[in-house]
């Protein structure tokens, strides 16, 4: 008699009986052999003595997915790519920054031979003189064509041509700067290392190479003259070239071109011209660049006319229209004294005075 569940004449011949429709989802599929890690031995391998009924096959060797291939290569092209534009970028990685080098100055006093010429009208003298083609104010002051170099980027550069320029318009174009004497629009644009360089030479200006005031400005003593014309003359360039891979290095060289009457004058007195040139040097790393700042490295001032025995550290006393130097030549100089600068002196030929 057959089990519950099934027909009496027991279960037909050929059909799976329980146990087997327990193992039905099992498929040994072609795939599932060959991974088997163990086999079974033929009869003839059976029938040797001591030999057991299956072997342990070897481990299939396979390689490594396919995905897993993909990835590794793009990730090995990625880092060699970045290792690539590394070594190829055009901007090479910084240099440590380095504190502002203090201010070297040079001031030339240009003596007049005899009076000096004058008349009522400013553009008479203009018009008359080698300033005739000169441009009024920051117009005078003409920008290169620049570039990207090896450092730094072309609005780097911009922006040190920019700031250099900015300095000049602020230290010889403004009139609160040229007589009122306060310089807090030029002292804020310089390099935070500088500031005490500067506000010594404000407060005690000395020739000793480091300490001119007129070696960072223009200023003319406010007792003695006046502008006779807001609108003062300039012509001159500047120049960028990458100092090294840490810095920008500007120079400057303008000439500016101011007329003057004397302080408390009438409105139609005599009118001189007073012509100072500016070479300047620069320097801007990038904590400059970022905070819009100047290093003022070096300037060398030739001004005039003046008298040589006036002390031109302080401010200009610049001598006016009809009148002639001073006699005596610059302040004596001691050889054995030890960090003194000589002072220097020159003569204003009267070809750069107007010919009126």
């Amino acid at each position: 008699m057959g089990g519950p569940g099934e027909p009496p004449e027991g279960t037909p011949e050929g059909t799976p009986s329980g146990a087997e429709d327990e193992y039905r989802s099992v498929v040994f599929d072609e795939s599932f052999v060959r991974a088997a890690r163990l086999q079974e031995y033929s009869a003839r391998e059976r029938m040797t003595d001591h030999t057991p009924a299956v072997r342990r096959r070897p481990a299939l060797r396979r390689g490594l997915p396919r995905q897993a291939l993909v990835l590794f290569l793009l990730i090995a092209l990625a880092f060699v790519t970045a290792v690539y534009l590394g070594v190829r970028s055009p901007y090479r990685a910084p240099q440590a920054q380095r504190p502002a080098a203090p201010l070297t100055t040079t001031v030339i006093p240009l003596a007049p031979q005899g009076k000096v010429p004058g008349a009522a009208d400013p553009a008479q003298l203009y018009a008359h003189s080698p300033a005739k083609r000169y441009l009024a104010g920051a117009e005078g002051i003409a920008l290169p064509t620049h570039r990207a170099g090896a450092y730094f980027s072309d609005s780097q550069v911009v922006a040190a041509l920019s700031y250099a320029r900015e300095y000049l318009v602020a230290s010889s174009l403004d009139p609160a700067v040229l007589i009122a004497g306060r310089y807090d629009g030029v002292r804020s644009l310089l390099d935070t290392d500088q500031l005490q360089q500067f506000d010594q030479s404000a407060g005690h200006p000395a020739a000793d190479g480091r300490h001119a005031l007129t070696g960072w400005l223009v200023h003319f003593a406010p007792d003695r003259a006046r502008l006779a014309d807001p609108q003062v003359r300039a012509q001159g360039a500047l120049q960028v070239r990458e100092d090294d891979a840490a810095a920008l290095e500007v120079s400057a060289d303008v000439t500016f071109v101011y007329a003057l009457r004397q302080a408390g004058s009438a409105a139609h007195a005599p009118a001189s011209l007073f012509t100072v040139r500016r070479e300047l040097r620069f320097r801007f790393d990038r904590d400059d660049l970022r905070r819009h700042q100047v290093q003022l490295v070096a300037s060398t001032v030739q001004a005039g006319p003046l008298s040589c025995a006036e002390d031109a550290t302080a401010h200009f006393d610049p001598v006016l229209a009809g009148q002639t130097a001073k006699g005596g030549g610059p302040a004596a100089t001691n050889p054995y004294a030890q960090g003194g600068a000589t002072p220097l002196c020159g003569t204003l030929s009267p070809a750069a005075q107007p010919q009126v």
